[in-house]
């Protein structure tokens, strides 16, 4: 099982083996978390994301950290949120056990976090929040997993979906 702890601040300043990037299919950047990884992983991480030539939505696949403090960016690309009918749940659920499974096919200990989709790809917060909390609870790796909020919303309800 996955330990998970929840605690708020910036995911590009954590000191873990990998950091999930709340990517887009290109993995070539973006705003929000996505963009601020790769302004502080370096140019670095651009050329190793081309290399991959994308990720579907739900999947998963890893680069170096580069300029991070974390070893590995595992980038997962979610859905985005349009009325729930279209396999958002699954996808999101996806998002979170393949960057699990990406983990520990790199030999990682400690994983941290951002919200998935619920951000630009306005994935509803409360909902995301308990798939994540279950999915990464349910893990049956034990795994050291951190889930980073940026803001003071997410943070409590991340605590609320602990519960």
């Amino acid at each position: 099982m996955a330990n998970l702890t929840i605690k708020k601040g910036d995911i590009t300043t954590f000191h873990v083996d990998a950091i999930v990037n709340a990517a887009n299919t290109g993995l070539l950047g973006g705003g929000g978390v996505d963009g601020a990884i790769h302004r502080a992983a370096g140019p670095e991480l651009d050329v190793a994301c081309r290399k991959l030539h994308g990720c579907p939505t739900g999947e998963a696949k890893t680069t170096p950290g580069f300029n991070l403090p974390a070893k590995f960016v595992i980038h997962t690309p979610g859905p985005i949120w349009r009325d729930g009918s279209f396999e958002e749940a699954k996808l999101l659920k996806n998002c979170y056990t393949n960057s699990l499974k990406q983990a520990v096919a790199h030999h990682c200990q400690t994983v941290a976090f951002p919200s998935i989709s619920t951000g630009v790809y306005r994935y509803p917060l409360n909902a995301a929040c308990k798939i994540a909390v279950k999915t990464i609870e349910a893990f049956s790796v034990p795994l050291d997993v951190t889930m980073v909020c940026y803001d003071d919303q997410t943070y409590r309800a991340f605590l609320a979906a602990m519960k």
